[in-house]
This record gives C-alpha cells, sequence and structure tokens, in this order.
C-alpha cells in the first residue's frame, strides 16, 4: 500500500459501512499502515455484521442457554471418582492399565491452552510463565511440561505437545520453552500454534473500535478457536501422521492437573468416547463453574453465568445438589472428531461480552471508558460436546486435581494454589510412611513420581524431613 490503501481494502471497508478505520491513514508510517492493513486482511467484516447484527435486541435469537437449562438433568454417562470397594478400584485399575496401553503404543498428544497473560496476578509475562513451584518456583509451564516428559520416558513412546497461545503470548512462550531446553522433551515433538484475534464493536453502533491509530482493538476468539487455530497451523495433519488418535486438552492456570491421566484415558476409550471431561463437585451452588449436564440427551455445559439461581440450587431427594458437576476444562478429545468437525466446516457459536474497551475516538485520543462501551466476541471449545456422538463425563477430587490460579489473592491465589500442591504431595509421602510436619512446603517434581503408587514405589523411608522438602529425579 501507498499513500492510500489498496482499492479493494477501501470498498470492502465502505460496503460494511466500517470506513472510519481509515480515518488517520494519511499521517500513518509505512509500519503502521502494514499493521492496520495485516489486521484487517485477518478480519471478516461479513461475520462481524452477522454477529452484531444477531446481538442486537430486535434479532431473533435461538433458545438461550437459561431455558436449556430449565431441561437439564445430571449427565447419564458417568464415571463417579473412585471409592474404597473392590467394584470400583477394579473397574479404574483396569482404566487405568487401559490409559498406560495406549501411551505405550504412542497415541496420545496433548494440547495444552497458553494464550492467557498474568495481568490479574500482576505479572507482566504470559501466565505460564508464573513461579508456582512452592520450594522450587518452577513455572506453569515447567511443572506442566515436565508431567508430558515424564510419562514419555515411562511410556517409552513420544508425546507431543500442541502449545496455543494468543497473539499477546508466543514469541514469548516460544522463547522460554527454547530457554529452558523445552523442559527436556524434544523440540519437534512440541508445537505451538496462536488462536486468532476478533475485533471489539461499539456497543451502540457496531463499528470497529481503534486501540490506536493505526490498530484495530483486538482481543483473543477464545479456546474454542481451536479448531481453526489447528486447522491453519496444519497440525491435525502432523496428528494424523503421527498416529496420534488422542488429544488430551487442559488449561494453563491449573498446576494440579493431571495431564495424560491413564484413567481418564482409559475410561474413555473402553467406553467409546469421543469428548470426555472431567470434573469436580462444586462447592456450592454459587460457586462460578460452569456444569456438566444433559440436555435432550446430549451433554454440554452451562456457564455459570447462563445458569438461573433457582436452577443452580436445586437439589435431589437426597439433598445433594442437583447440578453438581463442575467442569475443570480437562478434555479428551478424539482426533477424528476434530477432524469431522474440521471438514464439515461446523463452526462453533460466538458468545458475547459486553466490556470496558479503551479506544481512540474521533479527535484521535484515547479514551478510557468508565462503563461497559463495547461487545466483544469469543468462543468456547466446550461447545464441541452435543455435537459428540457419544460423550463421558469422569469424576475426580478436587484437593487431588484442581486448583486453578486465577486472583492475585484469597481463593485461587498463589499462596491457595502453592498450598494445595503441598497438601497433595505431603499425603503421597504420608501414604507412604513417611513422617512430615503440617504446613512444611513440599514439592515432588513428575521426574521423580507421578502420584502416590510410584513415590512409594521408590522413596527412602529412612528419610527424615525437617525443612522444606523438594524431590526431583
Amino acid at each position: 500500500m501507498t499513500q492510500e490503501p489498496q482499492d479493494s481494502i477501501s470498498k470492502l471497508l465502505r460496503r460494511h459501512q466500517q470506513e472510519h478505520v481509515l480515518r488517520w491513514w494519511p499521517g500513518l508510517n509505512a509500519d503502521q499502515r502494514a499493521t492496520l492493513a495485516s489486521q484487517l486482511a485477518e478480519i471478516e467484516l461479513s461475520q462481524i455484521d452477522s454477529l452484531w447484527a444477531n446481538s442486537s435486541a430486535s434479532a431473533t435469537v435461538d433458545e438461550s442457554p437459561a431455558q436449556k437449562a430449565l431441561r437439564a438433568v445430571p449427565p447419564a454417562q458417568l464415571v463417579r471418582a473412585r471409592v474404597d470397594n473392590d467394584r470400583d478400584r477394579d473397574a479404574w485399575a483396569r482404566a487405568r492399565q487401559t490409559g498406560k496401553a495406549l501411551l505405550r503404543e504412542g497415541r496420545v498428544g496433548v494440547i495444552l491452552v497458553a494464550g492467557g497473560e498474568g495481568t490479574r496476578l500482576g505479572f507482566p509475562r504470559p501466565k505460564g510463565e508464573y513461579p508456582i513451584g512452592a520450594v522450587s518456583g518452577k513455572s506453569l509451564f515447567q511443572v506442566l511440561a515436565e508431567q508430558v516428559l515424564a510419562h514419555s520416558k515411562r511410556a517409552g513412546a513420544p508425546i507431543p505437545y500442541y502449545v496455543m497461545t494468543s497473539q499477546a503470548t508466543h514469541d514469548a512462550a516460544v522463547s522460554f520453552f527454547a530457554a529452558h531446553g523445552h523442559f527436556g522433551l524434544a523440540a519437534d515433538d512440541v508445537h505451538f500454534f496462536r488462536q486468532g484475534n476478533m475485533p471489539a464493536v461499539d456497543r451502540n453502533s457496531g463499528r470497529l473500535l481503534l486501540s490506536a491509530k493505526h490498530a484495530l482493538a483486538l482481543s483473543p476468539d477464545g479456546h474454542g478457536g481451536l479448531l481453526q487455530a489447528l486447522e491453519r497451523a496444519h497440525l491435525l495433519e502432523d496428528m494424523r501422521r503421527r498416529g496420534i488418535d488422542l488429544l488430551f486438552y487442559h488449561q494453563i492456570d491449573n498446576p494440579l492437573a493431571r495431564v495424560c491421566d491413564p484413567a481418564f484415558l482409559g475410561f474413555h476409550v473402553e467406553r467409546d468416547s469421543e469428548v470426555s471431561t472431567k470434573v469436580v463437585a462444586k462447592l456450592n451452588s454459587e460457586e462460578k463453574m460452569g456444569v456438566l449436564v444433559d440436555v435432550d440427551g446430549k451433554t454440554q455445559i452451562i456457564e455459570y453465568s447462563d445458569l438461573p439461581a433457582e436452577i443452580a440450587a436445586r437439589r435431589n431427594a437426597q439433598e445433594e445438589l442437583l447440578h453438581w458437576a463442575g467442569s475443570t476444562a480437562m478434555h479428551i478429545f478424539n482426533r477424528t472428531f476434530l477432524e469431522r468437525l474440521s471438514t464439515q466446516q461446523t463452526g462453533l457459536p460466538f458468545h458475547r461480552a459486553v466490556k470496558k474497551v479503551s479506544f481512540i475516538d474521533d479527535a484521535g485520543q484515547l479514551v478510557e471508558p468508565t462503563v461497559e462501551n463495547a461487545i466483544k466476541y469469543e468462543r468456547f471449545v466446550f461447545d464441541v460436546l452435543p455435537l459428540a456422538e457419544r460423550s463421558l463425563v469422569v469424576e475426580a477430587r478436587r484437593e487431588d486435581e484442581f486448583c486453578p490460579l486465577k486472583n492475585k489473592s484469597g481463593d485461587f491465589s498463589p499462596e491457595h494454589v502453592r498450598d494445595s500442591m503441598s497438601r497433595q504431595y505431603a499425603g503421597w509421602l504420608r501414604a507412604a510412611g513417611i513422617e512430615v510436619p503440617d504446613g512444611l512446603p513440599v514439592e515432588i517434581s513428575p521426574r521423580y513420581a507421578l502420584d502416590a503408587e510410584e513415590l512409594a514405589n521408590k522413596i527412602d523411608r529412612a528419610h527424615n524431613f525437617a525443612g522444606p522438602i523438594y524431590l526431583e529425579q
């Protein structure tokens, strides 16, 4: 582009009544023009038009999640957390052996969603770099990647690691992995790919907002952008070439996640599921978690914000919470299921959120709004669940597998997460007959042990720990 933008883009913007984004074009330098032109080339203005039309007050919308919630019942295809009886122990043991066989056969890959920044934690880096190890100070990236490495070594087969980043975290994540030797994983087995972006629009007019005179106000398109991101990076082809049939999906913020959990993998295959989801029991009806339910015979997640309070509070005949199954954002997807959705061009729906978004006004000044002024659109990966022919829900114990890092203080803060990790590891040691003083920081690297059983088989019971405990291979 020279002094004037290319005619094709100018005409396209005029056709969609978005030509205001070129207002400052004459005063932009070459790099700034290239930035704006690149951003405009990557968005679909017809899609923005459609989303805006469907979100307007006069639009006719499909049945809302709140309306669906009226018909919601607990999921029928469900494996409850293991209890102490022979039948349950045998079922979990079989599933675990099945999962280990899948790992040995090299049929499992991992998808890590790592597009978030550490802003809410006061951390000016990608959240994956946050130091969460209670003793070592290891990052979230390392705590989780070392599980993949440990499973790969024990199985004797590579486990490819597909790391979905965002525009804000991509370069930093790639550099961080490289600087740490990919945490022991082969560089050829670690693939980084970016999720897409969506522009924010003015809440009242639907006009694209500018974050600078040469840049649109963009934000990631949500973890539901996974399908398109995998397709753009040709990674479904890579999975097929490698013989990867199953993808363990999880998010960066939960260091207690049992990555590649063999029992979870085993149940998924034994029940012939296309999509499986791990859940934990909600603490109460008000807890802000999406819940797994069946609606009209289809398993799906209803977000807490879409679940009316009176429905969330419903109880069964035993006075137990009816909608108790809180999503941990851990899934297993069949590769063939993702391929089918990609081939059929089955786009996941966009969800709208009304937010405060800084923008450049008509005078060229940056405005920091005091009220919600914009609409952001994003997709949620769990919207694939009702598209599956067969789904499964597997319950985990919260104390074992779920404590995401969300807040700077209070619940799900760094202190809360580190304490939860220490309590889990201390429990493993006590189960092995090792005395551990209460409140002692404890950390066990996946390189040393992946679970309590493995720890018990290798720990020296003569250990006498008095200070912080750190065990690594």
